[in-house]
């Protein structure tokens, strides 16, 4: 979808967070839906400096695991494996801004290596070998030289922005629906609160919501949104998303109707028959798949 950016979009999430995991559905369809009318920021909302913070909690291994079966109902791929430690989600949320600050075009990307990284791995978020094993598996990322940036000032002033920034929830919207949380101290957004803004008027979808809640908002912050109805066909999804989507993401994004409701197991069954011609490759993911385009 062609066009200039019409509406700035600031995404404050976290790698660590199963929520904006879970909410990865209703973003695609988004990023399908308005495409480059939107102009997308994600600010790392920096849950845990590290894992102790979440032990203090009563957070272990197992009770981790636990949680995220729970959120397979949403559709997102886990392999809930009890892990080495619960980590801290900083140095994660450090190497997506390192590479935002070099290649802002591939935030996004990275965002979502780490997510894999923490719902479908035994791999750690604080763990710097694995952040970059993550990273050097996205086209586009020099994952070297985010990895090498972490500790550096340029990246920890951008880093300190984003947290302060995400901790300025306080009066809003998002809090006065509850969707705001105080772990540390100041009110700051849930993982995955969304704001649209267009000139000096901004509206705010706090924490984890549907993608039609998303959509009334977009239409009405600007009902001359170009907004693109669902594909003829599945291929040019993948096709659209090159960095891969997940079955539950591809059903997202090709819901048809009034209420829009995803029907996976159809959308499995179509991308399997494209997988059968050689037109896509699946990629195993937790108890699910990446669906890539082949070249």
């Amino acid at each position: 979808m062609g066009g200039v950016s019409r509406v700035r979009v600031t995404h404050y999430t976290d790698p660590g967070c199963p929520w904006a995991w879970s909410a990865s559905p209703a973003i695609a369809a988004l990023m399908w839906r308005y495409g480059d009318q939107l102009d997308w920021r994600h600010v790392m909302i920096g849950l845990t400096e590290s894992g102790e913070e979440y032990e203090r909690r009563g957070y272990t291994p197992l009770r981790q695991a636990s949680g995220f079966v729970a959120f397979r109902r949403f559709g997102m791929p886990f392999a809930p494996s009890p892990k080495a430690h619960v980590a801290g989600t900083a140095r994660a949320c450090r190497a997506i801004v390192a590479v935002r600050l070099h290649a802002p075009d591939r935030a996004w990307a990275a965002l979502r290596a780490l997510q894999r990284l923490q719902f479908t791995t035994t791999d750690l978020l604080d763990d710097d070998d694995a952040i970059l094993r993550a990273l050097q598996a996205v086209p586009g990322i020099d994952a070297e030289a985010a990895v090498a940036a972490l500790d550096g000032p340029t990246v920890t002033d951008a880093y300190e922005a984003d947290r302060a920034l995400a901790r300025s929830a306080a009066g809003t919207p998002a809090q006065a629906q509850g969707k705001t949380a105080t772990s540390d101290g100041p009110v700051r957004f849930t993982a995955p609160s969304i704001t649209f803004s267009q000139d000096d008027r901004t509206l705010v979808a706090g924490g984890f919501q549907s993608q039609m809640a998303y959509d009334v908002l977009l239409a009405n912050l600007d009902p001359g949104l170009e907004r693109r109805g669902p594909p003829e066909n599945l291929l040019e999804v993948i096709r659209a998303f090159p960095d891969g989507l997940t079955t539950q993401e591809v059903a997202e994004v090709v819901a048809r109707g009034a209420a829009r409701e995803a029907d996976r197991p159809a959308a499995e069954k179509a991308l399997l028959e494209l997988a059968a011609t050689g037109s896509v490759a699946r990629e195993p993911l937790g108890d699910d798949a990446r669906w890539l385009p082949r070249a």
